[in-house]
């Protein structure tokens, strides 16, 4: 009776152990909600596909141990609230985003589920973060701002254009004050004049290019903003119309035709993007994850265009370039 009882225990082991197997819950994939102001075509190459590189890089496979859902705006601010409505609803493990017109989208939709910045504006300034080294509540991530890049823009637009007086100050936004502050001191150390241009529609963008003719610009420097990059190739075809040699802060400017940019190495903010991700979904808090300055800068030069304004860059300045496009 021993022998058989035994036999009946060890069949019955065999029988019961797939069930149990079956009955342990599956792990749960992590889901990750991306806002974008912008389309694929705009927050694409430099955005996107190095956030989707450093995820890789980090052991995460698309599909397999994490999904991503992909909420777009195209370009127009007025839909994000509802796109972060539509992510909160489906209860993502984090929402990525970037721009500060995102970030805001994005905590009016949750105050409890992270909110990680790829890149916006004046976090602390504009009351989304306590402070950058205890940014507190549910958002961290990257900030644009950074000491001296309006300076810096000048200073090297001045390089490639030696007789420059009058810089047109192209603006999207009126709440861009701390750029323009920046700018005005940069600018009066260089002993130039800048003449301050806002638009807010793409249909005022003509007028805007007429009336820097008209106030005697010789060169342009172009704040970056959701407006700006949507509208990047009218903004480089009318500076190009106009003769006017142009910095801007983004490299998809100078790839769209303009004539140089300096400003964060968005490929690698983007990268890097992805730890904080990665620190968050094996449970870190966002209130103690600081939030980052821009700590890599890029200088890309078309010398296509130069060519085309008569403009010839200094070896100096080429030899600075990160990226020289022909």
């Amino acid at each position: 009776m021993t022998a058989l009882a035994l036999i009946l225990t060890l069949a019955l082991s065999l029988l019961l152990v797939p069930r149990a197997v079956e009955a342990q819950p599956s792990a749960k994939v992590p889901r990750i909600g991306l806002l974008s102001s912008f389309s694929p075509a705009d927050q694409g190459p430099h955005r996107v596909d190095t956030f989707r590189q450093g995820l890789q890089e980090l052991g995460y496979r698309e599909g397999q141990n994490l999904l991503i859902e992909y909420r777009w705006a195209e370009g127009h601010p007025e839909r994000l609230a509802a796109l972060a409505a539509d992510l909160v609803r489906l209860q993502v493990d984090v929402i990525v985003t970037s721009s500060t017109l995102g970030v805001r989208a994005a905590q009016h939709a949750t105050t409890t589920i992270p909110i990680v910045v790829g890149g916006a504006g004046d976090l602390v300034g504009g009351g989304l973060v306590a402070s950058l080294a205890q940014p507190g509540g549910n958002i961290t991530g990257f900030t644009d701002i950074a000491p001296d890049l309006n300076g810096k823009q000048l200073e090297l637009l001045k390089a490639a254009v030696p007789g420059v007086s009058r810089v047109a100050f192209l603006d999207a936004a009126s709440s861009q004050v701390l750029h323009w502050h920046e700018a005005q001191a940069a600018a009066h150390t260089l002993a130039i004049q800048l003449l301050p241009v806002e638009v807010r529609a793409a249909q005022e963008l003509p007028s805007a290019f007429a009336a820097m003719t008209s106030q005697g610009a010789d060169a342009l420097l172009t704040v970056l903003s959701v407006f700006t990059l949507v509208h990047r190739r009218q903004i480089v075809a009318l500076a190009a119309e106009r003769r006017l040699p142009a910095m801007y802060q983004g490299r998809e400017f100078v790839e769209a035709g303009g004539l140089m940019s300096y400003g964060t190495d968005r490929r690698d903010q983007w990268r890097r993007t992805a730890t904080y991700v990665d620190k968050i979904l094996k449970g870190a808090k966002p209130a103690d994850l600081p939030v980052e300055q821009p700590r890599k800068f890029e200088l890309v030069v078309n010398l296509t265009t130069a060519e085309a304004l008569g403009l010839t860059i200094p070896p100096a300045l080429l030899f600075q370039a990160d990226e020289v496009l022909r």
